[in-house]
């Protein structure tokens, strides 16, 4: 009998991708957060606590419009180095956006949303990377 684990249909294998990479991107889907205005944006290293993903990156934003836009921003930045995107959910009333880009995940929540789910208590043995927001600097 094969001693192989089967693969699995709802996660892709873990990715190879350099852990310093992985952790530059998500400091920049951070930033990019901030600067569209999200707020209360942090980001938690996970790898020593989860199989599927590496960082969570986790922000409010006031309105569907504005965490889709959001989003949007991420996901651009995510093709722009390389990372793919395996999923996403959203819909214009969802109350909680995510991109799963592997190695990085994104969670963008309206304020009262997140509070219930509280995933900062879920993970709350990761240690959360520490970055500074600077100026806007793209257009």
């Amino acid at each position: 009998m094969d001693d192989q684990q089967p693969e699995s249909v709802f996660f892709p294998d873990r990715s190879t991708a350099d852990p310093e990479v992985a952790r530059d991107f998500a400091i920049e889907a951070a930033q990019l957060l901030h600067d569209d205005k999200c707020e209360h944006v942090i980001i938690l290293d996970v790898r020593q606590l989860s199989r599927i993903t590496d960082f969570i990156v986790i922000g409010s934003g006031t309105s569907q419009r504005q965490m889709g836009s959001a989003l949007d921003h991420v996901t651009d930045l995510a093709r722009d180095k390389g990372f793919d995107r395996h999923r996403t959910n959203r819909d214009d009333q969802s109350l909680w956006l995510l991109a799963d880009f592997v190695d990085v995940v994104v969670h963008l929540f309206e304020p009262n949303t997140r509070a219930h789910y509280d995933l900062e208590m879920l993970w709350g043995d990761a240690p959360r990377i520490t970055w500074e927001p600077h100026a806007r600097t793209r257009p």
